[in-house]
C-alpha cells in the first residue's frame, strides 16, 4: 500500500491567497490554479480581469508541473528542436505546457501539488507569481 502526500483543499487555498496578493501587488490580474500531485484541480480562482482563456492555461501548467514534477518553463528548454523532450507538448491532447508559469510544490523532496499561473501579461510576471 502506498502513502501519498498531497496538497489539501485548505493549502491550496493558502497558495491562491498569497498569490493573489501578489498578482494584486504587481498589477496583473491572474488565473490561478492549484493541484494535487497527480495534477488534478483542487482549487482554483480567476481573479477580476483574468483572462477568459487563461482558466484552462494554468490548469494545464500546475497539471504539467505536478506530472512532470519540473517547472513548466524548464520543461520548455528540453522540450526544443534537437532535446531528448522535443515534441512532447503535443502529447495527451495538448494538454502539457512548455511555458513559464506552472511550479511544482516540494514538501521534504516530494511533489506534493503544484501551481499554474496565465494572464494577458508577460511570462515572467506568471513566474515570479507563481514563486509566492
Amino acid at each position: 500500500m502506498l502513502t501519498i502526500k498531497r496538497l489539501s483543499l485548505e493549502d491550496a487555498r493558502t497558495i491562491i491567497g498569497g498569490a493573489s496578493e501578489k498578482a494584486a501587488e504587481i498589477g496583473v490580474p491572474m488565473c490561478i490554479a492549484v493541484t494535487d500531485e497527480s495534477g488534478q484541480l483542487i482549487a482554483f480562482d480567476r481573479m477580476d480581469g483574468g483572462k477568459i482563456t487563461s482558466t484552462i492555461i494554468a490548469q494545464d501548467k500546475a497539471y504539467t508541473a505536478a506530472g512532470a514534477k519540473r517547472t513548466t518553463e524548464s520543461y520548455g528548454e528540453v522540450s526544443q528542436p534537437g532535446k531528448p523532450a522535443y515534441g512532447i507538448n503535443s502529447s495527451i491532447g495538448g494538454r502539457l505546457l512548455v511555458v513559464a508559469g506552472g511550479i511544482p510544490v516540494l514538501v521534504d523532496g516530494a511533489v506534493v501539488g503544484a501551481v499554474g499561473v496565465s494572464s494577458r501579461k508577460t511570462a515572467d510576471r506568471a513566474v515570479d507569481l507563481a514563486t509566492v
